[in-house]
């Protein structure tokens, strides 16, 4: 299990309209370095803005690394990425896969975090995508969402995985060509313009924090593990929101244990969700969790994205992680785990005026369906929740590509990528 490293502070931003100016802003200040990953970059209003704080830092001579999922961000122009590669910005794409009959194809496994690491003493972590539909002007679909600041000791471990994300891809830069071409390509995304290793960051506050991440290799589910841990250990409230909720049994198990010694155990979830199905899934458990006195509140005012939780007075989680079969059982996420009174406070409070204002809590009497069809729903629901993540083993285990793109070195300022191969697990 990971452990708590002290001396951070943590600042909440809600939603786009406090993430996206902060993250730009940091990232046009850039002295040395910036790291991106992120499951979605659109060439909307948001990626325009990011994409100018890019060339901002590179301007200045900072070295950029920006990661985007093949599924998430499927559609960047060519012009958008060559005048990034151009300035020296090294833009990845993980797993990228050709459209068959114009659907994407590359459904499993995603490269689903989003972080930001700068100068290797400050870090973004949490659930916003660099799209413009987490902005309130983007209309009734615009995403209700988290993400956080960091300062301290903890962005170092950050700042180490990401890097080793990197190096994990570039040991085998250019396995996809043959002879000089690979020699050629290799030195171009091997020769790093700076060490990245640095010296720990000061302490900035008193917050103890974890930094955790899921993979299909060594991390299978540490983030279901640190869930389960703050639900079993709370002792009178515990808060999670969470946008796509399917969670296996034993997650299931261990919240309706916690109501029912007594733990006041609330859930948001989505009331206007982004796709049907979502909404559809959750509320098969609903009858199981009221049951044991889980409360559940709709969020309604538009589409729930964020994933963060609160356990009593002191713990906090925010992060990319779902509740649902891709999040705990396929896809490669991160969040940091926050013990800090005035954070969890925030928190807290942010959620209780999400509840207050924008939910509407849902009762046995707003469940109409079938006795008997609830029991046999009930039972197969159980068999196959207590076999997964299992299961998920059985879905496609490829070993996702990252092409990085770079100015050619055999033709000058024209466009290539380099396919390297990286163990679809642990990126370490």
């Amino acid at each position: 299990m990971h452990r708590w490293v002290g001396g951070n502070q943590f600042k909440l931003l809600e939603n786009g309209e406090e993430f996206f100016p902060r993250v730009f802003e940091c990232i046009a200040a850039a002295q040395r370095e910036v790291v991106i990953e992120t499951f979605i970059l659109f060439e909307d209003k948001v990626g325009k803005g990011l994409h100018a704080a890019l060339l901002q830092a590179a301007g200045r001579g900072a070295q950029i690394d920006i990661t985007v999922d093949g599924y998430g961000s499927p559609d960047l122009s060519p012009e958008f990425i060559s005048s990034l590669t151009q300035v020296g910005v090294r833009v990845h794409v993980f797993d990228p896969r050709p459209k068959f009959w114009g659907w994407r194809t590359n459904l499993f496994r995603r490269l689903h975090r989003k972080i930001v690491v700068i100068d290797g003493e400050r870090a973004f972590v949490g659930g916003i995508n660099f799209a413009a539909d987490h902005l309130a002007d983007f209309g009734p679909l615009a995403k209700q969402d988290y993400a956080v600041e960091i300062e301290g000791a903890i962005v170092a471990e950050i700042h180490e995985f990401v890097h080793q994300a990197l190096e994990a891809g570039q040991r085998n830069a250019g396995a996809a060509f043959p002879g000089p071409m690979r020699a050629q390509f290799s030195a171009d995304l091997q020769t790093p313009t700076r060490p990245w290793r640095r010296a720990t960051p000061p302490p900035a506050g008193d917050a103890a924090a974890i930094f955790v991440t899921r993979d299909n290799r060594k991390h299978t589910n540490d983030i279901e593990q640190h869930y389960r841990i703050a639900i079993r250990t709370a002792r009178h409230r515990i808060v999670i929101a969470n946008a796509y909720f399917f969670p296996g049994y034993r997650l299931l198990k261990e919240m309706r244990r916690a109501a029912q010694r007594g733990v006041d155990v609330q859930l948001i979830l989505q009331g206007e969700p982004d796709m049907a199905i979502v909404k559809t899934a959750a509320s098969m458990l609903y009858h199981y969790l009221l049951r044991a006195g889980v409360r559940i509140f709709e969020y309604s005012e538009r589409p729930l994205h964020g994933k963060v939780a609160v356990s009593d007075d002191e713990w906090a989680t925010v992060g990319s992680s779902n509740l649902d079969p891709l999040s705990l059982s396929l896809n490669l996420e991160a969040n940091v785990i926050i013990k800090d009174r005035g954070f969890n406070q925030l928190l807290s409070a942010r959620l209780d005026d999400l509840i207050q204002h924008s939910c509407k809590q849902i009762g046995h009497d707003d469940l109409v369906e079938s006795s008997g069809w609830r029991l046999v729903r009930s039972f197969l629901l159980f068999h196959v929740l207590r076999r997964y993540p299992a299961w998920a083993g059985w879905l496609p285990a490829h070993s996702p590509r990252i092409t990085s793109a770079s100015p050619s070195p055999l033709s000058p300022g024209a466009l290539s990528t380099t396919a390297d191969r990286v163990n679809q697990a642990d990126p370490a």
